[in-house]
Order: C-alpha cells, then structure tokens, then sequence
C-alpha cells in the first residue's frame, strides 16, 4: 500500500506534496531534518492522505496536488 499526502509547517504554514510506503517514517524523516526541502519547515504535520495499491497511483496523486486543479480542489474540500 502506498500513500499520497499532504503535510503542512506548523512554523511556515506551507504545504509539501508527496507520496510514500510508509508515511509514519516519511514523516519522521522530514521532522528530523533529512529531507532537504523540509527541512527549514520543521515540524510538519499530516493534514491529508490518501492510501493506494501502487506506487504509480499514489505518485499520479501527489502530482494532481501539485497542480492547478489539485490545488483548487484541495481548497474546496478546505485541506489547505
């Protein structure tokens, strides 16, 4: 299983897009400061998921955030 999601800085307020197998350890990861384009946001926080069969899935996911209509519709569904 693989996840698309959505974190948001608690001290930025900014939001990061990405996809992984196991979302605890990602988040871990770009808590503790080992994902360079996170690192300046820490701590982040987990403010959408969504859970998928495949790798390829969930990466389409996470480039639908990225663009402009991810976007609107994560303001819609008020995520961001």
């Amino acid at each position: 299983m693989y996840t698309a999601y959505v974190l948001r800085s608690e001290k930025k307020g900014k939001h990061y897009y990405g996809h992984s197998k196991n979302l605890e350890n990602r988040l871990k990861s770009h808590n503790s400061g080992k994902v360079r384009s996170t690192k300046s946001g820490r701590p982040w926080i987990v403010i959408y998921s969504e859970v998928f069969d495949s790798k390829s899935e969930a990466y389409r996911q996470e480039m639908f955030f990225k663009s402009k209509a991810g976007y609107a519709y994560l303001k819609q569904k008020d995520i961001i």
